[in-house]
């Protein structure tokens, strides 16, 4: 199966640490959107296009393992990996790398579902632009 992914090297700053100047565990949730949304611009998936198809795309789980320290003033390289599903719904997989030891720093993942923008119902079966933009990535199950 193809591979899709986006990467993004953010740099750290000083709003995002705590008092001894680590990176704050919530903001690791920041790191996936923002990786997430390069994603949107590398694959043609964006949130404004999700959205004029008439749906919102919110997160209904994520999981962060955190393993090491990233500290202010350093820069992190988050690598977003879609996962392939059947069902209705759009899993992220992430891998966070502080550049400056080339540690993982945090790994981990989200799931989002397709909400009507005008009925707010769940979208149980796959949008039908969905389908076709995976066609268009050559993206499916093996």
């Amino acid at each position: 199966m193809k591979i899709l992914e986006s990467t993004i090297e953010i740099a750290v700053r000083f709003s995002e640490t705590d008092a001894m100047g680590v990176v704050w565990h919530g903001n690791y949730l920041k790191f996936f959107e923002d990786a997430r949304e390069k994603f949107g611009e590398e694959h043609g998936l964006e949130y404004l296009d999700v959205y004029g198809e008439g749906f919102y795309t919110p997160i209904v789980k994520s999981d962060i393992n955190h393993k090491a320290s990233v500290y202010y003033g350093q820069k992190v390289l988050v690598k977003a990996t879609l996962e392939y599903h059947q069902a209705s719904k759009i899993v992220f997989k992430y891998v966070v790398t502080n550049r400056a030891t080339n540690a993982i720093a945090a790994t981990g993942s989200t799931t989002q579902v397709f909400l009507g923008v005008k009925d707010n119902l769940l979208a149980l079966i796959k949008p039908p632009f969905i389908l076709d933009w995976e066609a268009k990535q050559n993206w499916k199950e093996v």
